[in-house]
């Protein structure tokens, strides 16, 4: 079977396995294609969606085929952006003491309607850990989940043109030390000048206390009160935390994100807690509430459409930083 025909029968699966989604529906994105797309993604087929694997490019390729549905256009002359990672040298030799590994980024791109030259990058990774031990880690909640919600993102501003430019950068090899999102801020497609936000999504399904996380605002403080203000209208509840601290209390270096905070720009990153099947083979689609996640999907998108409409302000926070 082809990769082609394989999506479609992945997504033809989905289409017949999910009972209908009779909960929350949104005005910004379509719930039903969400929720076959998190099934898809995570459905034993694909097999985890390890970097480096046909399954992992797989993947790639149902994404891909979603942008170009959206009417989100590539960045540059194609969606995928090859990168090399994982080599470091070694101090007495000089020479790569560990083997180069191979890994796609998705790029895609929504043009804004104001020539400020801004942009907005929205991130989520793709992969996960693979096979471990010949059980299937299908990681539903991670990051399924997170690709789901940049993808509802997309069809929201297809819908809806942003003011600024929007960036939907779908990051392979997390799961590997941040490998693609590392390689994309050293080596990025166009200029990292005049990016004003990162808002990173990694897990967002699993609200098993009810609660979805915003991480940064404790780093760029100006972005509280619009967080306040969101967090009063989302149908989810979002409380803002997990950025200082110690180990795992604090998430700011523990997923994408990380390499644009070493970058000075600014970041919001939106997960929940861990949960009992996070990185177990546990962490399938029938363990999902559908109704919350699609609200928690509902509020990240409310997120992005308001830091649109601020992102000047946003940029300013940036450039202040940047000048001490």
């Amino acid at each position: 079977m082809s990769p082609r025909s394989l999506i479609f029968t992945l997504i033809a699966v989905a289409l017949t396995a999910c009972s209908p989604n009779k909960g929350f529906q949104s005005e910004r994105f379509s719930a039903e294609p969400a929720i076959e797309m998190l099934q898809a993604l995570s459905a034993d087929e694909l097999r985890g969606r390890k970097v480096g694997t046909e399954e992992n490019a797989l993947a790639r390729a149902m994404i891909i085929d979603r942008f170009k549905g959206l009417g989100v256009s590539p960045a540059g002359n194609s969606f995928e952006h090859p990168f090399i990672y994982g080599t470091f040298a070694d101090p007495e030799t000089g020479t790569d003491a560990a083997p180069a590994k191979n890994g796609v980024n998705i790029i895609g791109r929504i043009a804004g309607t104001s020539e400020t030259g801004l942009s907005m990058i929205i991130t989520a990774h793709y992969d996960h850990v693979g096979v471990i031990d010949g059980e299937i880690y299908n990681g539903a909640d991670d990051n399924a989940s997170g690709v789901v919600g940049l993808l509802a993102a997309a069809e929201y501003f297809s819908n809806n043109a942003p003011e600024h430019d929007v960036i939907f950068l779908a990051f392979d090899a997390e799961e590997d030390r941040l490998g693609g999102a590392i390689a994309f801020v050293a080596d990025p497609h166009a200029p990292l000048d005049n990016v004003a936000l990162n808002v990173n999504f990694d897990m967002l399904s699993r609200g098993d206390n009810g609660t979805l996380w915003a991480s940064g605002t404790h780093h760029w403080p100006g972005m509280k009160p619009i967080m306040i203000d969101i967090a009063a209208r989302a149908p989810v509840a979002i409380k803002m935390g997990f950025d200082e601290g110690d180990g795992r209390e604090d998430w700011t270096l523990l997923s994408d994100h990380a390499a644009f905070f070493r970058a000075g720009i600014p970041h919001l990153y939106f997960g929940v807690e861990d949960h009992p099947d996070y990185h177990k083979p546990t962490d399938d689609f029938e363990r999902i509430d559908q109704d919350w996640f699609l609200r928690s999907v509902e509020s990240v998108v409310m997120v992005a459409a308001e830091m649109d409409a601020r992102l000047d302000e946003i940029y300013a926070m940036r450039t202040a930083a940047a000048a001490g």
